[in-house]
């Protein structure tokens, strides 16, 4: 059986409410119930995460590990761009994650064209909306 994680960083929380031309209208809550399905269908089970604070995520990657996930889809929002701290704590978990991200972060402000995480994530996702998120979960129940 695949056991998977979703983990969603800051302001996640809020997805349908706040700048829907870049995020959509849909919730998180929906992403959460998809992601549930497409992992049920394929015989698996998912655990949901969000927090808006980086020392939680950190506590969640750290438990990887004894919760013997198979990957960990990882949404760390604007804790791509500056945090060392979960890049740290990625590279000390033995679980596979694949960052993703919404909006395809390249097309963005400068800034967000940096990922702290990337180079030591299994692979990354931007800019499929929702999908991204479900690509990530094929990924790691095809595999």
């Amino acid at each position: 059986m695949n056991r998977l994680l979703l983990m969603n960083g800051p302001n996640i929380n809020l997805l349908g409410k706040r700048e829907k031309e870049i995020y959509g209208a849909f919730t998180l809550q929906t992403i959460e119930e998809k992601i549930t399905e497409l992992v049920e269908e394929y015989g698996g089970k998912l655990d949901c995460f969000q927090s808006n604070h980086e020392g939680e995520l950190i506590d969640h990657l750290h438990q990887a590990n004894e919760k013997s996930y198979d990957g960990i889809i990882f949404n760390p929002a604007a804790y791509t761009h500056t945090s060392i701290a979960l890049r740290d704590a990625i590279t000390a978990i033995d679980t596979p994650v694949i960052e993703v991200h919404i909006s395809n972060v390249h097309k963005r402000e400068t800034f967000r064209h940096q990922s702290m995480l990337a180079a030591v994530c299994y692979g990354q996702i931007v800019g499929f909306g929702m999908d991204s998120y479900r690509l990530a979960a094929l990924a790691f129940l095809n595999k």
